[in-house]
């Protein structure tokens, strides 16, 4: 016998229709925050579920190779501010013309401003030199780390708390200000705090800087490059 919920549906048919259109409205309203972010400390139980919710990710091999750094001291946030402003002023050269002014203008971190930064790390070595599954594309930890941000921003999203992934540092000057080892992969520092309203699109969509590729355009089918059945 199939187990059943207590709504009568089995474990293995799928959620109800409220359940989905919540499961999609999350999907489809996660944005990354910037500088809406409001200095309230998370409450702690929320802390936990977004992490046990990036802990339940899968993993290759069942590996778990992420670590979470949480921090907290304004010290310390401020040092990574200052990495970050230091990458970003050379991506800023980059750009050229006007393209360059209007990257300037993006407000792309909010490492201060949030009262919560998450270091997401990934360890190559926690399952050995041999991991069922990663034999063949050793990068397949790091995916699966990725899989971890993803579930805690989606976690996020439906707790009402706002994630910016902030991507613009060198990984040593972050590995050097949080005593990282040199074999611990950096993969994401996320900013995290309540805010006080999200976006109706993408930043950078609402700013004409990219729009979402029509999704037709991105499924072959068979092979690369076929767009029939």
């Amino acid at each position: 016998m199939r187990p059943f919920d207590e709504d009568g549906l089995s474990a293995a048919s799928g959620f109800s229709m409220a359940e989905r259109e919540a499961v999609y409205h999350a999907i489809m309203t996660r944005r990354d925050v910037r500088s809406q972010f409001q200095p309230d400390p998370l409450p702690e139980d929320v802390v936990e579920r977004l992490l046990t919710a990036a802990h339940h990710a899968p993993s290759v091999g069942f590996m778990q190779p992420w670590n979470f750094i949480m921090v907290r001291s304004a010290e310390v946030r401020a040092r990574v501010r200052d990495a970050f402003m230091k990458a970003n002023e050379e991506a800023a050269l980059l750009f050229e013309g006007e393209r360059r002014q209007a990257y300037r203008a993006l407000k792309l971190e909010g490492i201060v401003e949030a009262p919560l930064g998450i270091c997401v790390t990934c360890d190559p070595t926690r399952s050995g030199s041999v991991v069922l599954g990663r034999t063949h594309n050793p990068r397949m930890d790091s995916y699966s780390t990725v899989c971890a941000v993803q579930n805690l921003w989606l976690a996020a999203r439906a707790e009402g708390v706002g994630i910016g992934w902030v991507s613009i540092f060198h990984e040593d000057d972050l590995k050097a200000i949080l005593g990282i080892p040199d074999h611990i992969e950096v993969v994401a520092w996320l900013c995290a705090g309540f805010v006080e309203r999200l976006y109706d699109e993408p930043e950078l969509a609402a700013k004409g800087w990219r729009q979402r590729l029509p999704l037709e355009e991105l499924v072959f089918h068979d092979g690369w490059g076929r767009r029939e059945r």
